[in-house]
This record gives structure tokens, C-alpha cells and sequence, in this order.
């Protein structure tokens, strides 16, 4: 990787190849059976989720945030290391059940639940998170029409936002949740709608890379729900704060500090096993687990000139990896750190631009940037990419064939 992504995990190299988990890039894109494809280590999911385990405290409850990558054979494995999951679809619920997690500790959150997704949530046990008043009333009669009391937590809408997210989602006017004010009486008609109330669900950002954001955020939810607390039908039980932890992607971005997050929460618990002893903390965290673990690899079919530009095209693209195309929210597009996988110290180097095969200038997955002097054949590796890369991704767009996905 170049020097300007200094602060980017440095994978393993032998003979100029990159390894994912032990395996040369060139023998594990024979072993996949081509390219493009996705490959996820095992191992760095396993230290990273150590590593939290390590510096936050004993008693919080770590999810995984299954849309971050819903491959099942990483659910699966993710499932033995968590201590539950969040899904956000009735797809990702049945993802969560077949990988094993009983049925108590996955949560179901997002807008615009289907009343289907609402009966298979309500039938498997699963703890809903409401996201309306409208949602709760609809979730009552199913609840009542399954002879079944659904499990229920609010989600809240704060007044106050995470400084600094890559993606805001909490303060003023939102799709998600109900907005605090409004979160007093719709807890007075829960109670006559004879739902079972666990607690509060307030994630009000993510990709941040503040430690004292983070801080200040957690704190806030904490303080919120403690007050809101007051107005509820039965204790508060569970209290999930989401996640909303970063990884670096961009040239001078630098990683969270896991220490400072992991000293303000010690305090957190501490406050809250004062004043609400029974309460149990969740935080929730997709990217933050998977994102550095993940890379996306392609194969050069051709280096072409134009206007004294090069142009690396390759036979994968924003079809399969749109973050890095740099149209998945981003205002201003930035490169993801990009390398030639089987060209990873020597050689020459020049400036190349690295564009996918589809029909559109869109297609970009480097844009002018310094990279090993290419030859057809070649792998194109995009890093970070263990989070909201295919699921994330038009891949019908242009009818291309999916990219492949392996677990090393």
C-alpha cells in the first residue's frame, strides 16, 4: 500500500504476492475458481473482536450489525464470538436464525417493516425495535392475532446528533426512529396495548473515527434513556447505544482511539449499574468488526493509453464494490487504498486510473492514483472492503456475473 495509507492494515506478502489467511493472492483467486471475488479472514475478525473484548467493559453486550456483510458462513462464525445479532429485513432475521442465535438475542430495527417481517419476527421471539407509533400498533394486533406478546424496545429519535459521522442518523428530522417528544405517550399506550417493553434503542450515527464524539454521543443516549425510562410500563431491561465506530479508508485519516471509547464506557457502566442496575448495554457494531478483514480482487483483461491517461480495466467494478466507486454517499469521491496484488513492493510504478467493465464513467474503482506498472492478468486488490461491499452494490446492473465470496 501506498505511504499515503500509512495508517491501513499491512497484510502479509511473499514473493511481492499478498496473503489473505496463509494463502497467496494468485493460488487463492485458482482456489475460488477466478475473479472478481470477496475474501473475509477469519483471523482478524476473531483479534478484532478480542480486541474489543479486551477494552471495553465485561459487562456490555456486543451484536453484530448483520447488514455490514450478511455472508453466511461469516454470520455463522461471527455468531460464536457475539453475544447477539441486529438485523434490519426479514432476510437478514433468517440469516441470523439458520447461523444459530436463539431467538432472544437478535434484535429487529429499521423503518417500514412489512407485516410479514413483523409475524416472523413476532413468531420467532426476536426483539423489535419500533420504529413509529403506527409500527407499535400494527405490531400489537399481529402480536394478538398470533395469540403471542411481541418483544418491543423504542427506538428513539434524540434532539442531539454524533459530531463527525460519516452517515448522521439521528437529530431533527429523520426516517428512523420517534423522535424523543413524542416518546413519553407512546410509552403510556404501550402499556394498554399490553406489549412486552425491554427498553431503548438509539444509534445516531456511524463511521466515526472521534473518540470524544463517540463519547460524548454514548453519554447523551445513556442520559436519555435513563430519563425516558421514567415514563415506561415496565423497567428498562435492555439499552442498546448502536456503534457507529469508523475505520480509517482515506489518505490522512487516522484509526479510533479504542482506549479513550473504552474508558468512557467504563464510566457509562458504572453509571448506569447505579441507577439502573437491572439495564443491560448493548453496543452494536457491523463495520467496525469486518471492514479491515475484507478485501475485493479483480483481474486486469487490459492497460490502455488515452491522451497520455492509463487506464487499468478490470473484470470487476461499482457493480460489485459501489463504496469504492465512491458512490455510496460520499460527496467528494476519494480513493480507497488500492494495490497490485501480485506486484506489492517491486517493479515500476506510475499514476493509473482503475475502471470496471460497465458502460458508465462512474466506474472507477482508483482514480488517478500511484500504483505498480500493470501487465494483463494482473490482481487489482481493494482494501477495507470486508463491510458494505457486494449487498451494498447494483450487481444487476448489466447482468455481469456476482462476484464470488470466501472465508480464509
Amino acid at each position: 500500500m501506498t505511504p499515503a495509507h500509512a495508517e491501513l492494515r499491512q497484510f502479509p506478502v511473499l514473493d511481492d504476492c499478498l496473503q489473505l489467511g496463509g494463502i497467496t493472492l494468485p493460488r487463492l483467486a485458482e482456489r475460488v475458481g477466478g475473479t472478481p471475488f470477496y475474501a473475509y479472514e477469519r483471523e482478524h475478525i476473531q483479534s478484532r473482536v478480542a480486541l474489543l473484548r479486551s477494552t471495553l467493559p465485561p459487562a456490555l453486550h456486543l451484536h453484530y450489525a448483520i447488514k455490514a456483510n450478511p455472508m453466511p458462513a461469516l454470520v455463522q462464525m461471527m455468531g460464536l464470538l457475539v453475544d447477539g445479532f441486529d438485523v434490519a429485513s426479514g432476510g437478514e432475521l433468517k440469516t441470523a436464525l439458520d447461523a444459530g442465535m436463539p431467538p432472544s438475542r437478535i434484535s429487529f430495527a429499521g423503518p417500514g417493516k412489512s407485516n410479514a417481517e413483523l409475524r416472523g419476527a413476532i413468531a420467532a421471539g426476536a426483539l423489535l425495535h419500533l420504529e413509529s407509533e403506527q409500527e407499535m400498533e400494527r405490531a400489537a394486533r399481529i402480536g394478538e392475532l398470533l395469540g403471542l406478546t411481541p418483544r418491543v424496545a423504542v427506538r428513539v429519535n434524540p434532539e442531539f446528533e454524533l459530531k463527525y459521522a460519516g452517515m448522521k442518523m439521528a437529530g431533527g428530522a429523520q426516517q428512523f426512529g420517534v423522535d424523543a417528544e413524542r416518546v413519553p405517550a407512546m410509552l403510556r399506550k404501550m402499556a394498554a396495548l399490553g406489549l412486552d417493553f425491554h427498553g431503548f434503542h438509539l444509534f445516531c450515527g456511524a463511521q466515526n473515527l472521534s473518540a470524544r464524539a463517540i463519547g460524548e454521543s454514548q453519554r447523551l443516549c445513556v442520559q436519555l434513556a435513563l430519563r425516558l425510562a421514567g415514563y415506561a410500563p415496565s423497567p428498562l431491561r435492555v439499552l442498546n447505544i448502536g456503534g457507529g465506530f469508523g475505520v480509517p479508508y482515506f489518505p490522512g485519516e487516522r484509526a479510533l482511539d479504542l482506549a479513550a471509547v473504552g474508558e468512557g464506557l467504563h464510566e457509562l457502566m458504572r453509571k448506569l449499574a447505579a441507577e439502573s442496575p437491572q439495564t443491560r448495554l448493548v453496543l452494536e457494531l457491523g463495520r467496525y468488526l469486518v471492514a479491515e478483514a475484507g478485501v475485493y480482487v479483480c483481474r486486469v483483461l487490459e492497460r490502455k493509453l488515452s491522451h497520455g491517461q492509463v487506464f487499468v480495466i478490470t473484470d470487476g467494478g461499482m457493480h460489485h464494490h459501489l463504496a469504492a466507486s465512491g458512490n455510496f454517499g460520499q460527496v467528494i469521491r476519494k480513493n480507497y487504498p488500492v494495490a497490485i496484488g501480485n506486484r506489492m513492493q517491486a517493479g515500476p510504478r506510475e499514476v493509473a486510473t482503475v475502471v470496471g467493465p460497465l458502460c458508465t464513467p462512474l466506474d472507477k474503482l482508483a482514480d488517478s492514483m500511484e500504483l505498480a506498472r500493470v501487465e494483463p492478468g494482473d490482481f487489482v486488490v481493494v482494501f477495507q472492503s470486508g463491510a458494505y461491499g457486494m449487498t451494498a452494490s447494483p450487481t444487476a446492473f448489466l447482468s455481469h456475473p456476482l462476484p464470488l465470496e470466501v472465508l480464509v
